[in-house]
């Protein structure tokens, strides 16, 4: 294993994309627009929970535990705004743990 693989720590990204509903939502946030098009926020900071929400068809806290764990795998980075929360792909990480997994596997 390289040091890439070493410093990155992949347990919690496994954990993360364990659960079905988590690997989609991580899917559906490549294409963000199509959660809520009208909504001018989705294409600044990325899509609100709410949203997440409804398309997984989940509760609200629920939803809020499904992107905690994506947070923590730093999966996904979220923004605050008022009360809202908005997330989108930490597309970073998710080169990095392709580009692991390439040299791993």
């Amino acid at each position: 294993m390289d040091v890439a693989a070493e410093s990155f720590d992949l347990v919690p990204v496994f954990k993360a994309l364990g659960h079905p509903t988590r690997l989609a939502i991580l899917g559906w946030l490549k294409d963000p627009e199509s959660f809520a098009p009208e909504d001018s926020a989705t294409k600044e900071h990325g899509v609100c929970l709410k949203y997440i929400q409804a398309r997984a068809e989940v509760s609200q806290s629920t939803a809020s535990q499904f992107m905690s764990s994506l947070q923590r795998a730093d999966l996904v980075t979220v923004t605050r705004a008022g009360q809202w929360s908005y997330y989108r792909r930490n597309e970073d990480t998710i080169a990095k743990l392709g580009q692991i997994l390439n040299d791993v596997i």
